[in-house]
């Protein structure tokens, strides 16, 4: 496959008003399609944040915001990604939503680890399976946020076939440099490329950290934002993964059988 254009559409979300996060993110597509990109990455619930007492609300809109993608996607031939709240019953799952460029919803992923540090386990239903999803662009592995600090559940993506991760996020500001940095190792440990499209500016006290990326598979930042609003967009080479696995052939290296043993004695 040749190379192609990706975006991360990093913005501040108005907590609890979907009207107008919806608006902002139909204008902004509009603006990626104009600028050639194929793939665009939302940061975590972008239809509401974490506007806890209107979460059942705004989880009754996504139906029509879902409507609203895949109109998108299929108009500008784009693959979108990004996590919204999912009614189910009467449990709320912070769920990413994986569009193809002909606007069918391709597959949803459930976060499976949840920010028990900002009591996110109260709020939301836990997700229980990984997400590999077949596109026109490729095989996409999903993950959200936290997710990002358990290298087990990219590595498990990564063997199930990905071979780009898509991460949604809202990454505070005094963490930023954890964000950073665990997206380079999971693109680099893993050999694929990874998108990160993280949130901007205030929700109550917190203040999320902006720089969202692409990372090539060897782990180098090809683009970066700032902590501001910004479209950020950079190259896809699917070569490039396919030319440094063979190179450093990692996953023929690994030793299963030898990470399941038992431990023996103390660490």
């Amino acid at each position: 496959m040749s190379s192609f254009l990706a975006g991360c559409c990093q913005f501040e979300v108005v907590p609890g008003n979907v009207e107008k996060n919806l608006e902002k993110v139909e204008k902004s597509i509009d603006i990626f399609a104009e600028r050639g990109c194929r793939l665009l990455v939302l940061p975590e619930m972008w239809s509401c944040a974490f506007d806890y007492p209107s979460l059942k609300a705004a989880a009754g809109k996504t139906p029509a915001v879902l409507e609203s993608l895949s109109d998108r996607a299929r108009r500008y031939r784009m693959v979108l990604v990004g996590s919204l709240p999912e009614l189910d019953g009467q449990t709320v799952y912070n769920t990413s939503h994986i569009f193809d460029s002909d606007g069918a919803l391709t597959g949803s992923y459930r976060k499976i680890h949840l920010f028990s540090f900002s009591r996110e386990d109260r709020h939301f239903g836990r997700g229980d399976s990984p997400l590999v999803c077949k596109t026109s662009l490729g095989r996409i592995g999903i993950m959200i946020c936290y997710d990002l600090r358990f290298p087990e559940l990219a590595r498990r993506l990564a063997l199930d076939g990905a071979e780009m991760l898509c991460v949604s996020a809202q990454w505070p500001t005094p963490r930023i440099e954890h964000w950073s940095l665990l997206l380079r190792a999971r693109a680099l440990e893993n050999q694929l490329f990874a998108l990160g499209c993280n949130g901007c500016g205030k929700e109550g006290r917190l203040q999320y950290g902006g720089a969202s990326a692409v990372v090539s598979p060897t782990g180098k930042v090809l683009e970066k934002a700032g902590h501001r609003e910004e479209h950020l967009i950079g190259t896809i080479d699917p070569d490039e993964t396919a030319d440094f696995r063979k190179l450093i052939d990692c996953f023929s290296d690994r030793v299963p059988e030898a990470y399941e043993n038992k431990p023996q004695g103390r660490p």
